[in-house]
């Protein structure tokens, strides 16, 4: 670990299981919800929410806010993290591609952190977190390549979620480096207002705007906003401000996990007894990743 990089505490792997298992329900709420609106709209709806819900817990709590200079790297780092990798997930899995396959690209992201953040932010990532991270990306592989078979060949669907991808491994490396110490309520809100005002631009310009307020998507749009920007964002703030920025990305080998979970819990949804031990090997992998040295 380099010098000044602050480790970890043991006592935040409980926020972990939370982020991931937040996190993985997040596909589950796009899938509910874009049926009934257009991914821009339909985002821009979630992130504006979730910025009056964040922004009424920071006016509560009495939480400190930022200068301008220090807003504006946060709101750049959200617009990345959250606005440019929500955006092109959902612009992916409204064209076609399948959550697994949208879920498999997005698990690269621990992999592109690995290679950046020595080069970026001087963090060493050893030998034994190398092969964690190739054991983790093999674990997803299994548990989602039933999903991949039946996958045709898309385009541009296909390379939203490579966007997707750079979005969030930018974003998280950006966050990092210039504003790890943003408070996740103040910070939040910032982030937030900052995709809902992109995405509703966005909206404006290339979508028509309508809304079906079906029951599943007004669920959806809570999920969303409520669980998912609320909550494992900011868990995921917590986690990047207490630890090196390469061990927080290999969390990221359960989310698909944790969408695969969901989906058989609510919607029945079978999982083969080579999934249960892709889910197996990911996790081994994400010990490896996220473990201190003695």
């Amino acid at each position: 670990m380099s010098a000044g990089r602050m480790p970890m505490p043991r006592d935040h792997r409980l926020l972990a299981v939370g982020f991931v298992t937040l996190s993985g329900a997040g596909f589950v709420g796009a899938r509910l919800g874009l049926p009934h609106a257009e991914p821009l709209t339909f985002l821009s709806l979630r992130f504006a929410l979730a910025a009056l819900l964040l922004g009424g817990l920071a006016l509560a709590f009495r939480t400190p806010w930022p200068g301008r200079p220090q807003a504006m790297h946060i709101a750049g780092a959200g617009l990345l993290t959250v606005g440019l990798f929500s955006a092109g997930v959902f612009y992916s899995i409204a064209g076609g591609v399948t959550p697994a396959v949208s879920a498999l690209i997005i698990a690269l992201h621990p992999i592109l952190i690995a290679i950046a953040a020595p080069l970026l932010l001087g963090e060493r990532v050893s030998p034994r977190q190398w092969a964690g991270l190739l054991l983790g990306l093999t674990g997803v592989f299994m548990v989602l390549q039933h999903g991949l078979s039946s996958q045709p060949g898309l385009g541009w669907p296909l390379f939203y979620s490579f966007i997707g991808l750079l979005g969030m491994s930018a974003g998280n490396l950006y966050q990092k480096a210039r504003c790890a110490d943003m408070h996740p309520l103040s910070g939040g809100t910032i982030q937030c207002a900052a995709c809902a005002l992109a995405c509703a631009g966005g909206a404006f310009l290339g979508e028509s705007g309508t809304v079906h307020w079906a029951g599943e998507f007004v669920v959806a749009l809570l999920w969303m906003a409520v669980v998912v920007s609320v909550g494992a964002v900011s868990i995921l703030v917590i986690l990047i401000r207490h630890g090196e920025v390469s061990r927080v990305a290999g969390l990221f080998y359960l989310v698909p996990v944790s969408a695969a979970l969901t989906a058989y819990l609510l919607f029945g949804q079978g999982i083969a007894p080579t999934q249960w031990l892709g889910i197996a090997i990911a996790g081994g992998g994400v010990v490896l990743v996220t473990r201190r040295p003695a």
